[in-house]
């Protein structure tokens, strides 16, 4: 049995877990239970809110500062993976920050324009239905790419991705590792 490290703390895992419930609750009452829609919004807004505090001041690789990178090596990376040469990161690749940016801004527009919906001020306004309708398709189109990224990074680096947001453990980083 390989050596593991612990890379996601609880809180990561239980924001991950608990942001794909309230989505997917969300989703699938989305025509058929406004209250139980609006609720699951709501709570991922707050969640959305929550990780955004911790990106701050939370565990070394659920900090924005450990996996956000800059444009040149993230370009750099994407290069790296159509090569077929993309190195092993410990916590999130160039990509997945990348990803991860994009998942809390969708998921903070679609929250916020579903909540503008209930305000006396914008409550019937029709561009706050659109732009909550695109914001939703956009944040399902991302998590479609989320999922295939994970997948494709579990089969590329032999390891259980979802397994390691389960238990929050990795295999420990080889010396060709990024950690």
């Amino acid at each position: 049995m390989p050596a593991t490290v612990k890379v996601w703390d609880p809180f990561v895992r239980v924001f991950h877990w608990s942001l794909v419930a309230s989505l997917a609750v969300a989703w699938l009452a989305a025509d058929e239970t406004r209250i139980v829609h609006d609720l699951a919004g709501y709570a991922a807004g707050a969640l959305v809110a929550s990780r955004l505090v911790w990106g701050l001041i939370g565990s070394r690789y659920a900090r924005f500062t450990q996996f956000i990178r800059r444009p040149r090596k993230t370009l750099g990376y994407a290069r790296d993976v159509l090569a077929g040469r993309e190195a092993r990161y410990l916590g999130h690749n160039p990509l997945g920050g990348v990803m991860i940016v994009w998942l809390l801004g969708a998921v903070a527009a679609v929250a916020v324009t579903g909540w503008l919906q209930t305000t006396d001020m914008f409550w019937g306004i029709e561009w706050v239905e659109e732009a909550h309708e695109v914001a939703a398709n956009l944040m399902l189109a991302l998590v479609g790419l989320h999922v295939a990224g994970v997948v494709f990074s579990s089969i590329r680096h032999r390891e259980n991705l979802v397994r390691a947001m389960l238990t929050g453990r990795k295999a420990a980083a080889s010396a060709s590792d990024v950690s």
